[in-house]
């Protein structure tokens, strides 16, 4: 009788995201016209609906920085950890509230879709979000689903 180990699966590396690939965040826009801008910190995300866009599209790119960057320092974790199984395929949003340049608080109501660990699913969210020293951060949510 043989004795089999069971070695942990190598995951494979998320996909490599360009200044020139089509933006994640499902806009019309490449990369580094969108979302990638923000990321970088050469320009700050202008709304609550293109901050919730930029944060999902770092999930994708795995940022850690600009998450938490962008994040309330009340509610903001120490660290951000992803998921080696979980791979980011969309973004839909469903609707949003607020969130201008001339509003101190807002909402986005979205779905994301994803894949973990090759299983498609999605998560339904209303994330809030407020100014904080002048710029949107996210300060929390509520699932719906």
């Amino acid at each position: 009788m043989s004795r089999r180990t069971s070695r942990p699966r190598q995951q494979p590396a998320p996909p490599r995201i360009t200044a020139a690939s089509p933006c994640p965040c499902g806009l019309p826009a490449t990369y580094g016209e969108c979302c990638g801008r923000f990321h970088s910190g050469s320009v700050a995300a202008p709304t609550c609906e293109a901050l919730m866009r930029s944060r999902y599209a770092a999930f994708v790119v795995r940022d850690a920085p600009y998450l938490l960057r962008t994040w309330h320092p009340e509610t903001r974790p120490p660290g951000v950890d992803f998921d080696p199984a979980m791979r980011w395929t969309g973004l839909e949003i469903l609707g949003a509230t607020e969130g201008s340049a001339f509003h101190t608080t807002g909402t986005v109501t979205f779905r994301a879709h994803y894949t973990d660990d090759g299983r498609p699913d999605s998560l339904h969210e209303q994330s809030r979000f407020v100014r904080h020293e002048g710029a949107w951060v996210y300060a929390a949510a509520v699932f719906v689903d």
